[in-house]
């Protein structure tokens, strides 16, 4: 896995990270107070609370016993204390004991320790512990489907739990990675469907779903199963579930994105109107798509159908200037850009030359003089470019090619 992809996962991890913060603040019935991270002026004292929440459970226990039911209501107040003081060894442990508490008083899958395992899966990935949050992220996910019904609020627990599936994928965690792409498929799938029950097709509440099975299938068309070391005994005919459901996927790949992106479309066009921003964005994806899948004249009859959106409305000409001025890599989507963004001449370290031509092709690289020291990095570099289609400019309706790109861009060593 090359690095940008790994610096997304990471990225990535620390939004997931600060998501579960405040979904676990957020839990009806806890008394907690606003923290203010920027260092503002009302700020909790955490070493007062952390006193006074120890004090309370050694008065639980002396008075009901080690295994009282309120305890995992403290254990998880406490966890969170200690995660502002960036205590996160203590505060797992602490979240750990408050699960266990939970199960013996409520039993096995009981909701009562969602908040907890919540908390105990933000410090892990604090400490880096990535195969225990893949655990911790599996039984996170049993407890949820047996305890929540269908609805927005399951929908958004699936969503986080496709987002983590996407960053184990690029971290190689665990199970093979078309598995992966699999399960995050079934669960944007299974979140979509969950808010279809009570909105319109036409609801905003679908997009954070219908975004991620986009993702998805941009990932299941690259998959390629003798580039992934998890995944060198995967083949069509293993004997696996998940494995054939990634097959058929995969054998669907471009109807199901497209179907994807017309909703996407549809919700956007409805929303903010046919010649909005964001509807002819949707438009243009769906024409990335085609060029992505080499449905090359399918892209420029779609990319002319998105600029005839755009028509003769204020700030038209911009919008077309930026969608269509100059190549513009793909897939266009946060979380999938594996080149790097290009710099400013004299912010880069790597100059680089080539040409984009009217199939989104890169053509005639060429890597202008740096020093010994960036070597590695710079055919690392140039790796991904040519293995990197673009967006070819517009020009009186056709995709035109591009010459003498010149790019730089600052890698590390």
């Amino acid at each position: 896995m090359n690095r940008a992809a790994v610096a997304v996962s990471r990225c990535l991890l620390l939004a997931v990270t600060l998501a579960d913060c405040h979904a676990v603040a957020a839990q009806p019935g806890l008394e907690t107070k606003e923290f203010d991270l920027t260092g503002g002026v009302e700020q909790l004292d955490n070493r007062d609370a952390e006193k006074s929440l120890l004090e309370a459970i050694g008065q639980i226990e002396s008075r009901d016993g080690a295994y009282a039911a309120d305890l995992p209501e403290q254990m998880l107040s406490l966890g969170l204390a200690l995660q502002q003081q960036d205590r996160h060894g203590e505060a797992v442990d602490v979240f750990k004991r408050g699960v266990h508490l939970a199960r013996i008083n409520q039993g096995l899958y009981c909701t009562e320790q969602i908040p907890l395992l919540q908390g105990e899966i933000t410090s892990s990935i604090a400490l880096g512990q990535y195969a225990r949050v893949d655990e911790l992220q599996q039984y996170l996910y049993r407890v949820e489907m047996r305890g929540m019904g269908s609805g927005e609020d399951r929908a958004a627990a699936l969503v986080k739990q496709a987002t983590w599936q996407f960053n184990a994928y690029q971290l190689g965690l665990g199970e093979q990675g078309a598995e992966r792409l699999a399960t995050m498929w079934d669960l944007y799938r299974l979140a979509w469907s969950d808010i279809g029950e009570t909105e319109p097709d036409t609801s905003p509440k679908l997009l954070p779903p219908l975004y991620g099975l986009l993702r998805t299938q941009y990932l299941i068309s690259e998959y390629r199963a003798d580039t992934d070391q998890s995944a060198s005994s995967f083949s069509p005919g293993y004997a696996n579930t998940q494995a054939n459901r990634f097959y058929a996927y995969r054998a669907e790949n471009y109807e199901l994105g497209k179907s994807v992106i017309l909703a996407i479309y549809k919700i956007q066009r409805s929303e903010r109107g046919q010649d909005s921003n964001e509807a002819v964005e949707a438009l243009v994806g769906l024409g990335d798509w085609a060029l992505w899948n080499d449905r090359v004249d399918d892209a420029a009859e779609i990319y002319r159908l998105a600029l005839a959106e755009l028509g003769e409305r204020d700030g038209a000409k911009e919008e077309q200037q930026r969608l269509f001025g100059e190549p513009v890599p793909l897939p266009d989507i946060n979380g999938l850009r594996d080149l790097p963004p290009a710099v400013g001449a004299d912010q880069g370290n790597i100059l680089v030359e080539f040409r984009v031509d009217n199939r989104g092709r890169v053509v005639d690289l060429e890597r202008q003089e740096t020093g010994e020291e960036l070597d590695t990095a710079a055919d690392r570099l140039l790796r991904i470019l040519r293995n990197t289609k673009f967006r070819p400019r517009l020009e009186a309706g056709q995709l035109v090619g591009t010459d003498k790109l010149v790019r730089a861009y600052d890698v590390k060593p």
